[in-house]
């Protein structure tokens, strides 16, 4: 296989790659292991959703109906893309007797569109709007895997984790905010064999790409050029800053120096910055004010001061946005505005402890208020995937058997500090003034 993130390639014989896919699926299911013919991609996936307790004879739940599934669609960035949607993709997919299908960023199904014939044998498996998709839940699958990977792919036949998905074909594409780069959701394009060439994956991935662009058409001009800086760093190794119509990557150092100075409109002391930074009481503070040199140059001139160093407009940073709406008592939209820890492989001791009480103040919420649909929410993403507090929380709110099982599983293998299972990352030594500004 040339491309790992194409099923087939072109001349392949479909029912004798379905044949050998089957019998390496079972050999798995049996006895973990994966035979060489499987797509490296593919391999990952099913160990991935063996560990999150998913079995091969699941079935999809089905999170939002009716009124709640109405609302939740209509104030989805997703929504405002759907006529691109439908006039790129769904001719194909009445035509080819497939469908179309948009997900979020959790794999959870929001429409779900195509030929009558093909909706109602997909409803057999509850491949319905409201139906959760997401890896964790269901296995390698092509919008729940795209989601999770943040990569267009693939999928065919029995690479499907659930044995009752096997006889179906998908390709499916993520979707990102144009602004930021997080990942709205994906969209799929879900049939037969007849999908299994590299021509779907490669037009499912323009169609993506096309919404993209137009969501980034709809961006009022003023936002995009003037206002205040956006700072993204929940999620993301080396966060994105949005300023003045300019998208800048930071380095991992440099953003961690951007959001503690973001917290910090008055400034820090380089002597606070280091304690907040450098775990290793060796580095020098020559080495920070190398960084800060670099920084400035990184941001262009007049917007990073010293003495003390502090930024010289107010940036808005993802972390304030989900502090600010769970001190209001608005849990459900921070935990939207939640997308991951921040800057989850950073060592910084001040990052560490801002990273650990975000994560915990939304566990607390979350529990506290025992909405099944935001524990779900929490325990299926990567950072809850192992959080037996939230999956004992989900498994009194909504005791379905897949839950039941999860708890069970994780009681069975998390013996480690609850420090290491919460989604944060370990914690670090409060050194020096607490730069982090919580608690």
């Amino acid at each position: 296989m040339t491309d790992q993130w194409v099923a087939l390639e072109p001349g392949a014989d479909p029912a004798a790659h379905a044949r050998m896919l089957r019998r390496a699926h079972e050999t798995f299911t049996a006895v973990g292991t994966v035979p060489r013919p499987v797509r490296s991609v593919v391999a990952e996936s099913w160990r991935r959703s063996a560990r999150a307790g998913v079995g091969p004879d699941g079935t999809a739940d089905v999170d939002l109906v009716d009124g709640d599934l109405g609302a939740y669609r209509a104030a989805h960035p997703l929504a405002r893309v759907m006529p691109v949607f439908r006039e790129l993709l769904g001719t194909f997919a009445a035509d080819g007797e497939h469908l179309l299908a948009v997900c979020d960023a959790h794999g959870r199904l929001l429409w779900v569109e195509g030929h009558p014939t093909t909706r109602r044998q997909a409803q057999r498996m509850n491949f319905v709007p409201g139906a959760r998709w997401a890896e964790s839940a269901m296995g390698t699958n092509a919008p729940g895997t795209a989601v999770a990977l943040n990569r267009p792919v693939q999928v065919f036949a029995a690479e499907h984790f659930i044995r009752r998905v096997q006889p179906w074909t998908c390709a499916a594409a993520p979707v990102h905010d144009p602004r930021t780069g997080r990942v709205l959701g994906a969209i799929d394009i879900t049939g037969g064999n007849g999908l299994a060439h590299p021509h779907s994956l490669g037009f499912v991935q323009a169609v993506a790409r096309a919404a993209e662009s137009h969501l980034a058409l709809l961006t009022p001009p003023e936002r995009s050029c003037q206002g205040t800086p956006e700072l993204t760093a929940l999620g993301r190794d080396e966060a994105l800053l949005l300023a003045a119509g300019r998208k800048v990557r930071l380095s991992r150092r440099h953003s961690e120096i951007l959001v503690l100075l973001a917290r910090h409109p008055e400034g820090l002391t380089g002597d606070e910055l280091q304690c907040a930074l450098y775990e290793d009481e060796s580095v020098t503070p020559v080495t920070l004010r190398a960084e800060l040199a670099r920084l400035r140059r990184v941001l262009g001139p007049g917007l990073l001061e010293s003495r003390p160093y502090r930024l010289t407009v107010p940036v808005e940073c993802d972390v304030a946005v989900v502090e600010r709406r769970l001190e209001s008592g608005a849990v459900t939209s921070a935990v939207a505005a939640y997308t991951g820890p921040l800057l989850p492989t950073s060592q910084a001791p001040a990052v560490v402890r801002l990273r650990q009480r975000l994560a915990d103040g939304l566990r607390a919420a979350l529990i506290t208020g025992r909405d099944p649909d935001l524990l779900a929410d929490w325990a299926h993403a990567p950072w809850g995937e192992d959080d037996l507090d939230v999956w004992r929380a989900l498994a009194a709110a909504r005791p379905t058997a897949a839950v039941r099982a999860r708890l069970t599983a994780l009681e069975s293998e998390l013996t480690a500090p609850a420090d290491w299972r919460r989604g944060g990352g370990r914690r670090g030594v409060n050194v020096g003034r607490d730069v982090t500004g919580v608690g």
